[in-house]
């Protein structure tokens, strides 16, 4: 029993092949091309970055799902990035025995609390760098998996890379603190290569602007009724009236989502990367809502494409100015969030503005620069 409780977890098989070439591998659920948004793509994003640093090849495990290879080379391109070294593919599913070869030189970069809970079973944490890109305890309430994920994000020696000064500041001084986390680990920001900024802020070809939902009911960090709450709202109290907005919601899972006054939004599902990319260069107001201290990518997808984006705050998380002055941020109140749909629509309608933030914006859009100083040191707190 105990044994099938903790499948996604156990020891993760492998043997010393002490011939191997050195081998960055990333371990992670699965990588297709339905996943390559947010968090994923960012490990293959990293992944390949540190593997390029260290000359090493870069090999892609997965656990639940058999990976996809093109899914590499699609955020190789789609991120801009210069990866032309070997790269290797596998499978080693739950409860497998089948072994992992591991080299001397040899670095794993792990993307959750059970990956890196797998890993540590049979590899020293000095090998080991966890990707760490939410507050994991917060997808749990009080229960046996909130404590092991806790246990593992608080283990001794494991080098953690953070996505996001912002995450970073609340995991090492927040109230429920993980110790020693400023001498074991660092952030870093993420980068938009995908996003460019427009050159003009062009009117639609139907005279409409056009508003962008993230819409995810299946993943309760992202406010999916409250979301809907502020837009019903809005649209009834004439923010976001029909014969000026067209409507944009994108995520999985959505049906029969009708707002006042008959109108049916666009709802777009498992989209391939550069599609999404071309949908979010057309939006000129979002909402994007993340009830944890990570700011999520949305807002930034949006933002770096020209477009006002509406978000909410959540304990560090109280501005995202430093990136951009085109995203609002606001108490997840439903007053609050309408108040600043009413900012935003004020400010898409003021291309002049809208245009200046834009061309100012702080968002990254190269990853060598904005990854390379946390991965050299992290690399250097090794050899130490």
């Amino acid at each position: 029993m105990l044994q099938e409780y903790g499948a996604g977890w156990a020891p993760l098989p492998v043997f010393a092949d002490r011939a191997a070439l050195p081998t960055l591998t990333i371990v992670t659920d699965s990588v297709d091309s339905d996943s390559l948004f947010g968090g994923v793509g960012t490990a293959l994003v990293v992944g390949a970055v540190a593997a390029s640093r260290l000359n090493a090849r870069l090999r892609l495990v997965t656990r639940t799902t058999a990976p996809d290879p093109a899914a590499l080379g699609q955020i190789i391109k789609a991120h801009r990035l210069e990866f032309n070294g070997p790269a290797d593919f596998a499978q080693m599913p739950l409860r497998t025995e089948k072994p992992l070869p591991v080299g001397p030189d040899d670095l794993i970069l792990t993307t959750s609390w059970w990956s890196t809970r797998a890993v540590l079973g049979s590899v020293s944490p000095d090998r080991v760098i966890y990707l760490l890109q939410e507050d994991e305890r917060m997808f749990y309430p009080y229960n046996d998996m909130r404590l092991r994920c806790a246990e593992t994000l608080r283990e001794a020696g494991t080098r953690v890379l953070v996505n996001t000064q912002l995450l970073f500041d609340h995991l090492a001084d927040g109230p429920d603190f993980l110790p020693g986390l400023r001498e074991r680990g660092c952030s870093f920001e993420p980068a938009f290569p995908a996003f460019k900024r427009p050159q003009t802020i062009k009117a639609h070809a139907d005279g409409k602007k056009n508003f962008f939902f993230y819409a995810r009911p299946n993943h309760p960090r992202n406010l999916y009724w409250r979301g809907l709450e502020v837009i019903d709202r809005a649209v009834r109290e004439g923010l976001l009236p029909a014969d000026e907005w067209n409507f944009h919601f994108a995520g999985h899972d959505i049906r029969g989502i009708e707002l006042p006054g008959g109108v049916k939004p666009k709802v777009w599902s498992k989209m391939p990367w550069a599609r999404y990319a071309d949908l979010i260069s057309q939006m000129d107001l979002g909402l994007s809502l993340m009830d944890t201290p990570h700011p999520s990518y949305p807002p930034f997808d949006l933002a770096a494409s020209g477009a006002v984006v509406i978000t909410n705050t959540h304990g560090p998380k109280v501005s995202l100015d430093q990136w951009s002055r085109n995203i609002i941020a606001v108490p997840p109140s439903v007053p609050d969030l309408v108040d600043a749909i009413s900012r935003g629509v004020a400010l898409a309608c003021d291309t002049e503005t809208r245009f200046a933030n834009c061309a100012d914006d702080r968002i990254a859009r190269d990853w060598e620069s904005s990854l390379g100083p946390a991965l050299e040191r992290l690399l250097s707190l090794r050899s130490r």
